[in-house]
């Protein structure tokens, strides 16, 4: 196997697979944490998350809404279809690689950051048992993962995440044409089972009212966490003077001494993460930010700063 190199514009396999060790002593989290164990979920579930068991005999108090019309028709006396929970929650870790998540002036690209997040969560998950899936997606392409029980479905995943086209050639790439981030979330809803536990780690770049529309839909059935990922200087610019930005293709000089444009600039972004926040509260899904330059585990540590 080939040495980690812990490059800050990319990730390889041993790197991800290390991360495994770095779970070691996290404490047991608060309510709606990413860390939550088997048995511990304190958030009810949404939609069903539950699997078939039987059939038999409507008694009262049973829920009209499970039904077998079926075997109610057939046998001419109503009976209901009970349930169990499912032992095996599936764990889905949507994971953005469009072109805007390649940046960064501190620490690393964003999509290393939300990669080695994702991976994080998903040894998590299969400490727990759970089963773990993806969606990995960029402007122009998907990458489905259904849910798998085992550390191999983990492994999945992160070759897949290495192997993602949108690693390849990152400053020769044409500018995306793009698919949107609604159409993306469209896919993510037909993966998603009811009780899902769903995060997605994105830069949340082209988010809009298609954008929020299928996310509320996704998050009427499962439990859904969004990882706002960013870089400082999209927060605020740097103090006053002329940079050089450089893609490794094109050269561009910034100059940050107009205060009014430094105050739009900042607005620009509080209203973006605004945005998000207010979305996260209206719909009960958990919001969490992960800048370039922070250390991923933060995000699941107990009493993470960024959530609600």
């Amino acid at each position: 196997m080939s040495q980690q190199t812990d490059s800050p514009i990319r990730i390889d396999l041993p790197g991800l697979i290390a991360l495994r060790h770095r779970l070691v002593g996290i404490g047991q989290p608060p309510a709606r944490s990413f860390a939550a164990g088997e048995g511990a979920y304190r958030t009810r579930f949404r939609g069903r998350g539950m699997e078939f068991a039987e059939v038999r005999a409507y008694q009262a108090g049973d829920d009209v809404r499970n039904i077998d019309w079926r075997v109610t028709a057939r046998r001419g006396k109503t009976h209901t279809k009970l349930f169990h929970e499912e032992r095996e929650r599936p764990v889905l870790l949507a994971v953005d690689y469009r072109r805007s998540m390649f940046f960064a002036t501190r620490g690393c690209f964003k999509a290393v950051q939300a990669s080695r997040l994702a991976a994080l969560l998903a040894w998590q998950a299969l400490a727990r048992g759970d089963r773990v899936g993806a969606l990995i997606f960029s402007g122009q392409q998907h990458r489905e993962l259904r849910p798998k029980a085992g550390k191999g479905a983990v492994l999945q995943l992160f070759r897949s995440m290495v192997d993602a086209p949108a690693w390849q050639g990152l400053s020769q790439r044409p500018v995306e044409p793009g698919r949107s981030l609604a159409f993306t979330l469209q896919r993510l809803h037909r993966v998603a089972r009811p009780g899902s536990l769903v995060t997605l780690l994105s830069d949340f770049s082209g988010w809009d009212r298609e954008t929020e529309k299928h996310l509320a839909l996704l998050g009427r059935h499962c439990e859904l966490s969004l990882v706002h990922c960013y870089d400082p200087l999209e927060q605020d610019l740097p103090p006053t003077g002329t940079y050089r930005v450089s893609d490794g293709a094109t050269d561009l000089t910034i100059a940050t001494n107009q205060r009014a444009a430094r105050r739009r600039y900042r607005e620009t972004f509080a209203a973006h993460r605004l945005q998000l926040q207010n979305f996260g509260r209206r719909y009960r899904c958990r919001f969490l930010s992960l800048q370039t330059c922070d250390d991923p585990l933060v995000c699941l540590q107990p009493g993470t700063p960024g959530g609600h």
